[in-house]
């Protein structure tokens, strides 16, 4: 991800008006329900995206999950910003 995209993501990312995360039964899954548009969560996007919740920020968000997942911070912080960087271009995450 480029300097310009990452400074460009909200400090404290929430899902954007009208849009929410919701378990969908039939397809054992998570999923992003927005206005006209359902996209599937895969791997740890769910983690991510239950984290967006207005009150953390970006880098607690990292932090928390390079804890439960024992895993290195700067990949996780290169998986979170890809993502948040792609929802706010979408315009389903705001801050």
């Amino acid at each position: 991800m480029s300097d310009g995209a990452s400074s460009q993501l909200p400090d404290r990312p929430r899902l954007a008006p009208g849009v929410r995360l919701h378990f969908d039964k039939t397809r054992d899954a998570w999923v992003l329900l927005a206005p006209e548009r359902v996209l599937e969560t895969e791997g740890p996007a769910s983690e991510i995206l239950r984290r967006c919740d207005g009150s953390r920020t970006v880098p607690q968000i990292i932090d928390e999950l390079a804890a439960v997942y024992n895993a290195d911070r700067a990949d996780i912080a290169a998986d979170v910003t890809d993502l948040l960087a792609e929802l706010v271009g979408k315009r389903m995450l705001t801050g």
